[in-house]
């Protein structure tokens, strides 16, 4: 670390500095990183430092370009959010961001953090065109540093340049994007927060569907419940109890009218990539198993059954009753893509998030959730099998849920415009579905923190997997401070606190070779 008006106690003559690398973070950011190092548990901070650094060398910053921000349109509720000092927005997933951007803009100087790359070039493209002076970082790093009336990026944005800032805003805080995957974890929203308490600035969060960290103890400021209602799509929920599960067809009806009718641009989202492994006698009802190691068998190859733990193969039957009737018990993408397009008498083309593909080339698609993020003018979405992500086993299952209906109704728009999403489930009354049907996502948030709060689950605690050869030993040490108990391979580490879980583990002694991932979001 550098610092001005030092006074050292080495006699010896110290060497001129030859030359510099160029300008990093400044003090306040410096600062920040050190205090998210601890955060989130990290034993280093350069990872911080390198996000919070240019991306190339910067000699100089670049020359202030304030404006008086006058353009249109603004928010009122977002104005009314930064006059009692900040708080959340719940704005619904078609309305547009920049009226909230150019509101917190004519305060003065404006941080926006957006989950994507894309997102964030789009809305600075737009804000340019209104003669808002705009830094989009990395690329502009410098600018950033020198003053602009609105600096914005992706996730590694909070932690840019911004001098005297005066709002901070994250845009969709409910998307995992926000979220840094690999040690430290850091979490823009939690960043963001620190760095306006610090400044003195106003934290303001726009998203949809708020999480339950950000709703805790902030104001939520929504529309009148008809007006967010009209900005969702129509959401139908396919009530699969009735069909026999082990028979049924994830292609139902509504879907089949859905992809018969020609003028409809479909997507279908279910996630289990290829050929689903697992397969079950139709007679019986019977999981095929391995007749040398009891392991489960797929059919690969069709006609043939493989066991994937000992390779042993015997033909597709029943070892229980001789059937040869068998049935894959979740089919994936490829055997959902031949279903589908029997159905529908047209083509049908398979997206995985590694695909490459002309979206113009086809209208109905099925895919994993990359089939959200892949293809354009999509009229009706249909999500095959909810229940898989209703009952995934993670305590954030409900909001990630109900962040994948969010980016489906931005997909298709609003019901007014035609924008249908069809949501098959045999949980037809899960507040997640509850909430997307009426278009009023209260339902499921406040059902949200009351099952957090009744679990001590964040952001009523904190939570910290911790990983590696020497875990074990590791959170022996962490003190009564914390709870530990055996999660799969690791260790899951829950405290009263952020600062509670962090100050445990500074003061413990931890090995090289244990990972410490601090807010899990896949747990």
């Amino acid at each position: 670390m550098v610092e001005d008006d030092v006074v050292s106690d080495v006699t010896a003559t110290l060497k001129p500095i030859a030359k510099s690398s160029g300008l990093g973070p400044d003090a306040d950011v410096l600062s920040l990183c050190e205090w998210a190092a601890h955060r989130w548990c990290s034993g280093r901070l350069r990872p911080l430092l390198v996000t919070a650094s240019p991306p190339v060398v910067v000699h100089r910053a670049g020359t202030p370009r304030r404006t008086t921000v006058v353009a249109e349109p603004s928010s009122p509720a977002t104005t009314s959010l930064i006059e009692r000092g900040g708080g959340v927005l719940r704005l619904p997933p078609t309305a547009d961001q920049l009226p909230a951007i150019l509101s917190a803009a004519r305060v003065g100087p404006t941080l926006v953090v957006c989950p994507s790359v894309d997102g964030a070039r789009a809305l600075a493209a737009r804000l340019r065109r209104t003669a808002v002076s705009v830094a989009l970082v990395p690329d502009d790093w410098a600018q950033a540093r020198g003053g602009v009336d609105v600096v914005i990026g992706a996730r590694q944005a909070a932690f840019a340049p911004c001098p005297d800032l005066a709002v901070a805003l994250l845009l969709d805080e409910h998307d995992e994007a926000l979220q840094e995957e690999r040690t430290p974890t850091w979490h823009a929203r939690d960043v963001l927060v620190e760095r306006a308490r610090r400044a003195g600035a106003v934290f303001v969060a726009v998203s949809p569907t708020p999480s339950a960290m950000v709703r805790h103890e902030r104001f939520v400021l929504a529309p009148p419940v008809e007006r967010e209602a009209a900005a969702w799509p129509e959401v139908v929920a396919v009530d699969r109890r009735a069909v026999e599960p082990w028979k049924r067809s994830l292609v139902s009806d509504e879907l089949i009218a859905e992809l018969r009718d020609h003028a409809r641009r479909v997507a279908c989202v279910v996630n289990t990539k290829g050929q689903a492994r697992l397969v079950a006698c139709r007679q019986c009802r019977e999981l095929a198993r391995c007749e040398s190691c009891g392991a489960s068998v797929a059919e690969i190859t069709e006609g043939t059954l493989t066991c994937a733990s000992c390779s042993t193969s015997r033909a597709t039957l029943c070892a229980a009753c001789g059937s040869t009737a068998m049935a894959r018990v979740k089919p994936g993408t490829a055997r959902l893509r031949a279903e589908i397009e029997a159905a529908a008498h047209r083509s049908v083309l398979e997206v995985t998030g590694s695909s490459t593909f002309d979206d113009t080339s086809c209208d109905v698609f099925v895919g994993t959730e990359a089939v959200l993020h892949r293809v354009r003018r999509i009229d009706t979405v249909v999500f095959l099998d909810f229940d898989a992500e209703l009952l995934a086993p993670r305590y954030r299952a409900a909001e990630q849920a109900m962040s994948l209906l969010v980016r489906a109704g931005r997909l298709v728009g609003p019901r007014g415009r035609g924008g249908k999403v069809l949501v098959q489930t045999t949980l037809v009354d899960h507040d997640v579905i509850t909430s997307a049907v009426t278009g009023d996502p209260a339902v499921a948030a406040e059902r949200e923190t009351v099952r957090r709060r009744d679990l001590s689950l964040p952001p009523f605690s904190a939570l910290a997997l911790v990983e590696g050869d020497d875990a074990e030993s590791f959170t022996t040490r962490l003190g009564s401070d914390v709870m530990v108990a055996r999660h799969g391979e690791g260790f899951l580490v829950r405290a009263s606190s952020p600062d509670v879980l962090a100050d445990a583990v500074a003061r413990a002694e931890r090995p090289a070779g244990v990972r410490i991932e601090v807010d899990p979001p896949r747990v």
